[in-house]
């Protein structure tokens, strides 16, 4: 644990890059050979916008990357935050819980509070705008939602107390994670199921993509599930039953532009207005 916690304490940048490509690779290999909707589309030309704002994304990220660097050093000097207000444990418990809880700082928070308030949902909603999930939906985020996700993870290192080792292999598990439960992939729903009641599945998350609410609003944990079960936000649906997009804004030409999607958070605000019941489904 020691020599994987010095190793992203120093993680070059270009390593950050590959793990993002590795994983990208992966799962949209894995999509083709085990897809869980056979998407009448054609799949690059599906990509280009989502890459193009991934590339966004870490054009964002990496040029502020000191603030975390620095927040990091300033927290274990003052012996500021939670972890370092514990009594001492063992190594892999520090950064277990390290990585549990900037997975709510970084990731279930600021996406529940997106959802919460007007403005910001218009921000988010370029992600969710997305008729066709897959591995490449991942890091669909406008450059604004990225500076707004950054400042949670900020936060996330104060109220932490956590050492830049921990945030760079939270945010590295983070980008991995995101990828998998966005994938257009088909597990067995008993794996599903099972693997759900601790870390964010594919089926789990796809339920947060339905076009209709309530279960637009829900699933919104990262790389633990744990959030969402303990706050109340989990929901289930079937698979089958998925429909991606988002009711208020249906035009998908619109929303495959990459001009379009930039102009999107400046629209007006409109509310979603559709419910159906709730349902469960136990595998």
């Amino acid at each position: 644990m020691e020599t994987i916690l010095n190793y992203f304490e120093t993680i070059p940048p270009l390593h950050r890059g590959i793990i993002i490509v590795a994983g990208l690779t992966f799962f949209w290999i894995l999509e083709g050979a085990m897809p869980l909707v056979n998407f009448n589309y054609k799949k690059w030309k599906h990509a280009v916008p989502n890459i193009f704002f991934t590339i966004t994304t870490i054009a964002v990220n990496l040029p502020m990357a000191f603030l975390l660097l620095y927040s990091a050093d300033w927290v274990m000097t003052n012996n500021f935050g939670i972890l370092n207000w514990l009594p001492e444990m063992a190594l892999w418990l520090y950064v277990l819980l390290g990585v549990f809880l900037m997975d709510f700082f970084g990731a279930y928070l600021p996406h529940l509070i997106e959802h919460k308030v007007p403005p910001l949902w218009m921000v988010h909603l370029v992600h969710h705008s997305d008729h066709k999930v897959d591995a490449t939906t991942a890091n669909r985020h406008h450059p604004i939602e990225s500076v707004i996700r950054y400042l949670f993870t900020l936060l996330g290192v104060f109220a932490i107390g956590a050492p830049i080792g921990i945030v760079m292999l939270y945010q590295s598990m983070s980008i991995v994670a995101t990828q998998f439960s966005h994938s257009n992939i088909k597990l067995p729903r008993k794996v599903d199921k099972w693997l759900s009641y601790v870390l964010v599945s594919p089926n789990m998350h796809k339920v947060h993509h339905h076009y209709k609410m309530p279960y637009t609003d829900s699933n919104y944990g990262n790389i633990f599930s744990v959030w969402d079960r303990l706050l109340g936000t989990y929901m289930e649906l079937d698979p089958d039953k998925i429909i991606y997009g988002v009711d208020v804004f249906p035009n998908e030409e619109e929303n495959s532009n990459i001009k379009d999607l930039l102009k999107q958070p400046f629209q007006k605000y409109q509310k979603p207005t559709s419910y159906e019941a709730v349902t469960t489904n136990e595998d």
